[in-house]
C-alpha cells in the first residue's frame, strides 16, 4: 500500500503552517511534504516533525523570488551563484529535518535555449554531487504549461532522457500524476515505463487539483498499479482540498479498505 505524505502547503490550510504537522498526524499521516520551509527556522520544523512522529518526505530548494515570479533557478544561466547558495540552504534544512530527497525546480526558461540547458545540466550535477555526499536523492519534476507557463522542464520524456544522459546515481524523477495527465495522459503506461527512475510520486485529481477520485482519472486504479509495480516510496498528496481537509480524506480510507 502506498505510503501517503500530506502536502502541508496545500492541505490543512485551516491551521497556521507549523500547526499543520500536528493536524496531519491527527488525521493519520506519518509523513509530510511541502513546497518551501524557508520562512521558518529549521529547528522549528524539526521539532514539529519529531513532536508528531512524522517523516519528512520531500521539500523544494529555494525557488528565487517566488512572489516576484521566479519558479526555480536551476536553468537560469545568469543566476548560477544564487542557485549554488540555494543548495547550501536546502541541505541545511535537510540535515535538520532528516529529509532524504529534495526537489530542484528548473525555473522559467526556453527549453530549446542551449545556454539554459547547459545551466540546468551544470546545476543538477552540482546539486547531485553535494546532495549525494549527504545521502540525499535529487528530484526533477515536469510541470504542465497550463499551471506554470514557461516552465523549462515541461515534458516527461525530456526528464527521462536527461536522467539517462547525465548518469547521476542520485538523480530521480518526481512523477506527479496530475502533471502527467495534463502534459501527456497515458498515466499507467508512463508509470510502468519510468518506474526504474521514479523517486517520488504525487497525486491530485484532474482537472481541478482536488481530492483523488473527484476528477477524470481512476485514481484508485493508479494507486493500485503502484503497488503492483512494487513502488516503495512516498505518494505526496499535493492537492487542494475542495473544502475542509479532514472531511475530504474519505478517498484515502476507501482506498485502504479496498
Amino acid at each position: 500500500m502506498p505510503r501517503f505524505a500530506a502536502n502541508l502547503t496545500m492541505m490543512f490550510g485551516e491551521h497556521p503552517f507549523v500547526d499543520r504537522f500536528a493536524a496531519a498526524a491527527r488525521a493519520g499521516f506519518d509523513a509530510v511534504e511541502y513546497l518551501f520551509p524557508y520562512d521558518f527556522d529549521p529547528a522549528a520544523i524539526a521539532g514539529a516533525l519529531q513532536d508528531n512522529g512524522l517523516t519528512q518526505a520531500l521539500f523544494n530548494l529555494p525557488p528565487g523570488d517566488w512572489a516576484g515570479g521566479d519558479r526555480g533557478l536551476a536553468a537560469l544561466a545568469d543566476r548560477r551563484e544564487e542557485f549554488r547558495a540555494s543548495v547550501r540552504t536546502a541541505l541545511a534544512y535537510a540535515r535538520a529535518t532528516g529529509a532524504k530527497r529534495v526537489h530542484a525546480m528548473s525555473g522559467l526558461a526556453d527549453r530549446t535555449d542551449g545556454r539554459a540547458m547547459a545551466a540546468y545540466r551544470d546545476a543538477l550535477a552540482h546539486l547531485c554531487d553535494r546532495a549525494g555526499a549527504e545521502g540525499l536523492e535529487v528530484m526533477i519534476e515536469p510541470i504542465n504549461p497550463r499551471d506554470m507557463p514557461g516552465y523549462f522542464l515541461n515534458d516527461f520524456n525530456m526528464a527521462a532522457d536527461l536522467i539517462a544522459d547525465l548518469g547521476l546515481p542520485n538523480l530521480r524523477l518526481q512523477f506527479d500524476i496530475y502533471h502527467r495527465q495534463i502534459i501527456h495522459g497515458d498515466v499507467l503506461t508512463g508509470l510502468r515505463q519510468l518506474m526504474p527512475v521514479i523517486g517520488h510520486v504525487q497525486i491530485a485529481a484532474v482537472p481541478l487539483r482536488h481530492e483523488p477520485g473527484t476528477g477524470e482519472l481512476a485514481d484508485a486504479v493508479i494507486l493500485a498499479e503502484l503497488d503492483r509495480l512494487d513502488y516503495a516510496g512516498f505518494v505526496g498528496c499535493e492537492y487542494r482540498p475542495a473544502g475542509d481537509t479532514v472531511a475530504g480524506l474519505g478517498w484515502m480510507a476507501a482506498f485502504r479498505q479496498g
